[in-house]
């Protein structure tokens, strides 16, 4: 179990620094041309291929079991400290009170990004799966 925690804290890791840089993009140069919810259209295929090659790298690296204990330990763990990060962004970087925090998560930019993050939360288990059925 102890490796599925370590992988899963460096995937949220990875993969946050990865949703800063595309999303500085999306918000500088994507939304203002296509609007909000297109540009999180586009940000989110190559934030879960992100997900899928960082997951991939550290089960590896870090021989997290096939078992779905530990692959929803590793996904479920990044998911909180994911969406604890993201809280903590835009509360303190962007100044946004808990309600406002809460509107953009529900807005339809935001929940498009929620089923993103639900997505990543679930790909060490689905790479599990794929990789048994091959």
């Amino acid at each position: 179990m102890r490796a599925a925690l370590l992988a899963g804290i460096l995937y949220c890791a990875i993969v946050f620094a990865v949703g800063f840089a595309l999303g500085t993009l999306r918000v500088t140069a994507l939304a203002p041309r296509f609007g909000e919810l297109a540009a999180v259209a586009i940000e989110v295929p190559a934030m879960l291929l992100a997900s899928w090659l960082a997951s991939g790298w550290l089960v590896r690296t870090f021989r997290v079991p096939r078992t779905s204990v530990a692959r929803l330990a590793m996904g479920g763990l990044a998911l909180v400290l994911l969406l604890a990060a993201e809280w903590t962004l835009g509360v303190v970087l962007f100044g946004r009170g808990a309600g406002e925090q809460l509107a953009a998560w529900t807005s339809p930019p935001g929940l498009l990004g929620l089923a993103a993050q639900l997505a990543f939360g679930l790909v060490p288990f689905a790479q599990a799966q794929w990789v048994l059925r091959r």
